[in-house]
């Protein structure tokens, strides 16, 4: 997500790349933030290879700043 938010869409290669993800792991990654509704993920082909399309939703924008902000308090208030 938070490639995503950054650059807003990719494709799989590029996410692949930057994560260091493998693929398995990385396509059940996408499979859960699309299941939740963060990102729409789109499948195509372009010089006939397949080629999958990522990009960030309103719901996952929203859902990432409130899990950012959640950190960030954390940071900023520790428990004493």
């Amino acid at each position: 997500m938070s490639v995503l938010m950054q650059v807003e869409n990719s494709d799989f290669t590029y996410l692949k790349e930057v994560t260091n993800s493998t693929q398995g792991n990385l396509s059940i990654q996408i499979k859960k933030l699309s299941d939740a509704g963060y990102i729409l993920v789109s499948k195509g082909f372009e010089n006939n290879y397949p080629k999958t399309n990522c990009k960030v939703t309103i719901r996952g924008k929203a859902a990432f700043e409130a899990y950012f902000n959640a950190i960030n308090s954390y940071k900023n208030n520790p428990i004493k």
